[in-house]
């Protein structure tokens, strides 16, 4: 065998770890060892917190933990996380939809999630939440931003709208 320059017996081309000759598989050599590609995983790399399998190439880290790309998904819909925004909640980590899905307020008039990411605003009054867009007198529709209101049951009207009731 020969490998960078030097010649061995084929039985002496052996991984530092196993001691089995190496011959033609894959290897990699560390601090002027060789080892067979199952030995070095087992000694050098990292393991996959998910899978526990070791990572060879590429990998995520997330909060100190070592994870395969493909293992660093949403609790909710199991779409792939590396690269893309996503936020956690009690150790489990989640895309922003199944999040804001799960876990965000409800518009009062559309009922779909409220964000506030992005810097997008809403209103909140009471227990109840609207986004900007949202928050309109169920009359007549005019925009409540910054004027007055009353409550109707769980509607929002304004004054002009109000004063028949």
């Amino acid at each position: 065998m020969k490998h960078k320059g030097y010649n061995w017996h084929e039985k002496c081309f052996s991984c530092h770890r196993c001691q089995q000759p190496i011959g033609t598989k894959t290897f990699v050599q560390k601090e002027g060892s060789n080892y067979c590609l199952p030995c070095y995983e087992k000694q050098f790399a990292l393991q996959c917190v998910d899978c526990k399998k070791p990572i060879t190439t590429g990998g995520v880290t997330y909060r100190d933990q070592p994870w395969h790309k493909d293992c660093f998904v949403c609790i909710g819909c199991k779409q792939q996380l590396s690269g893309q925004r996503f936020t956690s909640r009690d150790d489990f980590v989640y895309c922003l939809n199944c999040f804001c899905n799960l876990f965000a307020k409800k518009c009062a008039s559309c009922t779909t999630p409220i964000s506030g990411l992005g810097g997008s605003k809403y209103i909140s009054f009471e227990e109840r939440q609207w986004h900007n867009d949202c928050f309109n007198c169920k009359k007549c529709s005019v925009s409540l931003i910054g004027r007055g209101f009353l409550t109707v049951h769980d509607d929002i009207l304004c004054p002009d709208c109000g004063k028949d009731i």
